[in-house]
């Protein structure tokens, strides 16, 4: 076995109710079409405010994956 290769991308999750779960809508989406993940990274956090109050939050995150071979 060699040694694994990893690629990076970058999304944003949001939530109307809390940092985590922005970032869990962000990877729960991710996952479906992205396989092997192994990681993530919080690089930006982000809140909408409405009339004095938070009313959503917007995470940026790297996720980290492994790249593998194609199969024929």
């Amino acid at each position: 076995m060699t040694d694994p290769v990893f690629k990076k991308i970058e999304i944003t999750g949001t939530s109307s109710s809390s940092i985590e779960e922005a970032i869990s809508n962000a990877i729960a989406r991710a996952a479906k079409t992205i396989r092997q993940m192994n990681w993530f990274e919080v690089v930006d956090t982000r809140g909408r405010i409405d009339n004095g109050g938070v009313t959503q939050w917007q995470v940026t995150i790297k996720i980290g994956f492994s790249l593998t071979e194609m199969q024929d």
